[in-house]
């Protein structure tokens, strides 16, 4: 007999609620998160410019050291210093 493994984690906490939505991106500070796969800095400048130059977004980017794991918390304190909304890229 087979035993099934599933792949997700079964401590998890459940779910969060979702973060408030901004009315508009037009002045805000929006920071482009890559995970450092291949194509995510192609994918991340070309949505900066969508966002800055469409909805007035200031675009600034960060990244994690490596995408096998969760970002550190200097990362993230960066993150949530510095930025109004993060986009986190993901791309192969």
């Amino acid at each position: 007999m087979e035993e099934y493994i599933s792949p997700y984690d079964e401590r998890s906490l459940g779910k969060s609620p979702l973060a408030p939505r901004l009315k508009s991106l037009s002045g805000k500070r929006v920071t482009l998160l890559s995970i450092r796969k291949p194509k995510s800095a192609e994918f991340l400048g070309e949505l900066g410019r969508i966002l800055g130059e469409q909805h007035g977004a200031l675009v600034s980017y960060d990244e994690k050291p490596t995408f096998t794991r969760p970002a550190p918390p200097e990362v993230i304190e960066r993150l949530r210093a510095g930025a109004d909304a993060v986009v986190e890229g993901l791309a192969d």
